[in-house]
């Protein structure tokens, strides 16, 4: 068996990279030990410049699946600050119909997709799958924060490397308002998202993995107050939220994508957005034969949402500093309006 471009990892990281490459006309395979759909606790929102990635890989999703937001709100005990997005708007939308939908534009597209295998390891000739060997020109690792393939080509060094814990639960309960929401506490946010007309998904972020929802929410009793009549929908799933920085994403044949590329806080809202990005990108640099292409790519794609992690995350350590940040950004929304405007990369 060969392959113009075997991917490791069938995620939407993953699922991105090899829809992207057969948009070019590339031989693609994906392999994955799981099945879909394949699930991972996240905010579930996806910003309007991840709208618009996902277009450029025949993504749709502002679909019956998907439920809009027109921007973002801050919660700061009793004050909030809102505003609307410049161009656009969000979409909330479930993991798992986000990867269902991307598996099935990916068999739309043409890609050899072989779920519920062995990827044992990389050679100088390929990959060994289910103890075969698989001929390949190129191989992307998509296998997520603790990448193997990241391990096997020899990419494991960091210039930064921090984590967070993140806890989700979908709650039975119509939105409230028509944005997503962050609310700040000491320590933690709560990052609230309309994923339909009739639920909604609550993650708690923290950088303590023994804090859960519930032991969370009394810090946030206007919001602890609203989910108290709300049915639990789904259980509480767990996950690392992680500020990966790599020295390098590739190395000979081998490239890296999503989290095995290195990743920023979940605060931001923009890891979906990130991925598409990154997929487009790779895709060209296999087109154009040159991986330095996607490295330079890859730096330019996530210096914007690195900024805004570094911010954000200053403001989680520093009380007095969030304090007089988030109490200037109430008295004045217009700094909030244009905060948001540079996040989702509308600012001149």
């Amino acid at each position: 068996m060969t392959t113009d471009v075997f991917v490791i990892g069938g995620g939407p990281a993953g699922l991105a990279a090899a829809i992207a490459a057969r948009q070019r006309g590339m031989q693609v395979t994906v392999a994955d030990y799981s099945v879909p759909p394949i699930d991972k606790a996240c905010g579930e929102g996806i910003m309007p410049d991840g709208i618009a990635a996902a277009r450029r890989l025949g993504l749709d999703l502002t679909c019956s699946d998907a439920h809009p937001f027109r921007g973002i709100r801050f919660g700061h005990g009793e004050r909030s600050v809102a505003a609307d997005f410049p161009v656009g708007t969000g979409q909330g939308m479930r993991r798992t119909s986000l990867h269902w939908m991307m598996v099935d534009r990916a068999a739309e597209a043409g890609v050899d997709m072989r779920w519920g295998v062995r990827v044992s390891g990389i050679t100088d000739k390929g990959v060994m799958m289910n103890g075969d060997l698989v001929r390949a020109r190129w191989i992307v690792g998509a296998d997520g924060g603790n990448s193997n393939v990241r391990r096997w080509a020899g990419l494991d060094d960091s210039v930064k490397n921090s984590r967070r814990f993140g806890f989700r639960r979908h709650y039975r309960l119509a939105p409230r308002s028509e944005f997503m929401e962050l609310h700040w506490g000491d320590g933690c946010q709560l990052y609230i998202t309309p994923v339909s007309e009739r639920e909604m998904c609550v993650v708690l972020i923290s950088r303590d993995m023994r804090l859960r929802l519930d032991d969370a929410l009394p810090r946030f009793p206007q919001v602890a107050d609203w989910l108290r009549s709300a049915g639990s929908a789904t259980p509480e799933r767990g996950g690392v939220s992680a500020t990966r920085r790599l020295k390098s994403v590739c190395g000979g044949r081998v490239a890296l994508i999503g989290d095995a590329s290195g990743s920023v806080d979940a605060v931001t809202g923009e890891g979906i957005c990130l991925l598409f990005q990154q997929g487009i990108a790779l895709a060209d640099a296999f087109a154009k034969d040159d991986l330095s292409l996607y490295a330079a790519s890859h730096r330019h794609i996530g210096r914007r949402p690195r900024f805004m992690a570094d911010l954000m995350l200053m403001l989680d350590r520093r009380k007095r500093l969030r304090s007089l940040v988030l109490d200037t950004l109430t008295s004045h929304p217009r700094l909030f309006a244009g905060m948001l405007k540079f996040h989702v990369g509308e600012a001149a």
